[in-house]
């Protein structure tokens, strides 16, 4: 991980790269995790609360990466460029001051925010028709007892 909070691994014909912008969006402290893996990108956003301190995120990240969940992969444009060191501190100064998060991040992440909320209905209707059909047997019974007199 350099200093812009990337995160780059290369194999073969494959590379795979990360970044987490760390921002104060109201009322608390929200990182976004960008992985970009074969051309598509996706996106996880994390909210921290209070301002987290550097070993904090470098501390989460260890122990919580392979847990996040990433949204659904959207389709980029990955720029090669070669490392030069004052252009990367430029880029981590730039990144350090900007707040936004980039549109295909927010594409992501509506993506993932929807199907979330689609696998949540599904869930919902399923337990709704489960409780009806609890409540249907019960009635039936109830119906039986009164039929056989007790």
């Amino acid at each position: 991980m350099d200093k812009s909070g990337k995160l780059t691994e290369e194999s073969g014909d494959s590379s795979v790269s990360g970044t987490l912008k760390v921002f104060f969006e109201e009322p608390f402290w929200v990182g976004i995790f960008e992985r970009v893996d074969k051309g598509k990108l996706s996106v996880c956003k994390v909210t921290f609360g209070a301002e987290p301190k550097e070993y904090e995120v470098s501390e989460f990240i260890g122990k919580n990466y392979f847990q996040l969940r990433f949204s659904p992969a959207v389709a980029t444009v990955v720029k090669e460029q070669k490392a030069n060191l004052k252009r990367k501190q430029r880029e981590a100064r730039k990144q350090m001051e900007d707040a936004g998060v980039g549109t295909k991040s927010q594409q992501a992440l509506k993506l993932q925010q929807e199907q979330l909320k689609t696998e949540r209905k599904a869930i919902g209707k399923e337990q709704k028709e489960a409780e009806k059909q609890r409540q249907f047997e019960l009635k039936q019974q109830k119906r039986k007892e009164k039929h056989r007199g007790r």
